[in-house]
């Protein structure tokens, strides 16, 4: 068993390295994918089992890791991370629930609490770095991945972390059987899950799935969920149309973007007119690129579901990317009015309008991200985004606290002292902005302590 010594000196190991190997990334990537519509259709999945377990649905934090190897776990308290390949998996949401029940019952039970001290009060970054082995890692924009945020790093300690006993294993089945039996939903989808994890069992421990590997699957566990599925009064539950729907939907768009465009029109050819079939092809089309298929496969969608917010977001992107950002603003504007509480789309239209270099453009922008930020606080592309947006106003005090924040957020300490230190020179004495870059310093310096005192066990350790 790893001590918690031992854990915490591994994980300052690992975090001290987060902000200086980008050359690592572009030749073995781990991303975070960010995206407004599927990460909503993953907490419609999550929230009531969520609920149903005591937890604050607000609370717990939904991460998409762009890996196609089939994962998911639980870290650092209350955030649960899944695999694009895990979901890619999933026939139907009756499947993916059953593994977020799964795993909801390890984050209410208390699982891996030897290594929540080090993990607790980490950055995403850092918990990436620990539990997916990577050695480093740096945040930057994706667009093609359809996200905001991308982390990325290579291969090093994951089952040493990610490892739970056959108790918490049967125990965490249990709690998740009960959860989905609160809510009226059938155990089934956990059972076929099992069933997929059971044909990889015979392959070579390398070619394994990770889930395989830090979940154990047991003859024992399998009989138990069998067992539920022929008493329980919910087996024959069946998922709602609309969440079938938005199933279809998220599956077209991972694959749209993940996949090759060729694989994509492969799978959804021209014949095929379903709504997640235009969909998966529009994607692809624009990916190629090939605007005048992409924009005319856009527009239809549009005019067939102008409500949908995420078309006019998609369009918007397409526009941007490929551009055309003079264009991308309108479609933007229209996805923010019909998804108002979304800040993934305010972060798009702030995107757009910054591209612009016009202060009255910036002013808009600087509104837009400070209320994004209201809702996510730890995210240094939002905070560095707001930094130029302040900038573009002259604002050098307030674009100063954007960049402490930034840092702050990636876990870089140093740097967040630095601009802590820049904005406390320029702001107005004891205003709510100074007090705020008085108490980031404050808490980086501690940061800063913490990674010398580590640095210098690591250095007696040698």
């Amino acid at each position: 068993m790893i001590s918690r010594s031992s854990i915490r000196r591994l994980a300052a190991g690992l975090i001290a390295c987060l902000m200086a190997v980008e050359p690592v990334m572009a030749q073995n990537r781990v991303s975070l994918i960010r995206d407004a519509e599927i990460e909503a259709t993953v907490r419609a999945y999550a929230a009531p089992l969520f609920a149903v377990a005591g937890l604050d649905p607000d609370a717990v934090q939904v991460y998409l890791v762009n890996d196609q190897r089939i994962n998911a776990f639980v870290a650092g308290g209350q955030r649960l991370f899944l695999n694009t390949g895990l979901i890619l998996r999933a026939k139907t949401p009756n499947q993916l629930s059953g593994v977020i029940a799964h795993e909801t019952g390890h984050i209410a039970g208390g699982h891996l609490a030897r290594i929540q001290d080090a993990l607790s009060t980490a950055s995403t970054t850092a918990i990436i770095a620990m539990l997916l082995g990577i050695a480093a890692a740096a945040l930057a924009g994706d667009g093609k991945a359809a996200g905001a945020a991308v982390i990325g790093g290579t291969s090093l300690a994951q089952r040493n972390l990610l490892h739970y006993n056959r108790g918490q294993e049967s125990s965490a089945d249990q709690a998740g059987m009960s959860y989905l039996d609160r809510t009226g939903q059938s155990s089934r989808g956990l059972l076929e899950f099992f069933g997929i994890l059971e044909q990889q069992e015979l392959l070579a421990a390398i070619r394994q799935d990770p889930y395989l590997r830090s979940h154990p699957l047991t003859r024992e566990r399998i009989d138990a969920v069998r067992a539920h599925v022929a008493r329980s009064r919910h087996s024959d539950a069946v998922d709602s149309p609309e969440l079938r729907a938005r199933h279809d939907r998220m599956l077209a768009k991972l694959r749209g973007f993940l996949q090759s465009p060729s694989e994509t029109l492969a799978q959804y050819p021209a014949s095929d007119r379903s709504l997640p079939a235009r969909y998966a092809r529009a994607i692809a089309y624009y990916r190629i690129p090939d605007l005048k298929r992409a924009l005319p496969e856009l527009d239809q969608l549009i005019r067939d579901f102008p409500k949908d917010p995420f078309f006019h977001e998609l369009k918007g992107q397409v526009l941007f990317e490929t551009g055309r950002g003079q264009e991308a603003a309108a479609p933007y504007r229209e996805a923010l009015r019909l998804a108002p509480a979304e800040p993934l789309l305010r972060y798009g239209l702030a995107q757009v309008l910054l591209e612009r270099n016009d202060v009255e453009a910036a002013t808009e922008a600087r509104a837009l991200l400070n209320e994004a930020v209201r809702h996510e606080t730890r995210n240094p592309s939002f905070w560095r985004l707001l930094a130029i947006a302040y900038g573009r106003e002259g604002n050098i005090g307030m674009a100063a606290l954007s960049l402490a924040e930034r840092y702050a957020a990636a876990g870089d300490n140093r740097n967040a002292v630095q601009q802590s230190n820049r904005a406390l020179g320029i702001l107005a004495r004891g205003s709510p902005a100074w007090l705020r870059a008085e108490d980031l310093r404050a808490e980086a310096r501690r940061g800063v302590k913490r990674d010398e005192e580590q640095d210098r066990r690591r250095g007696d350790d040698d």
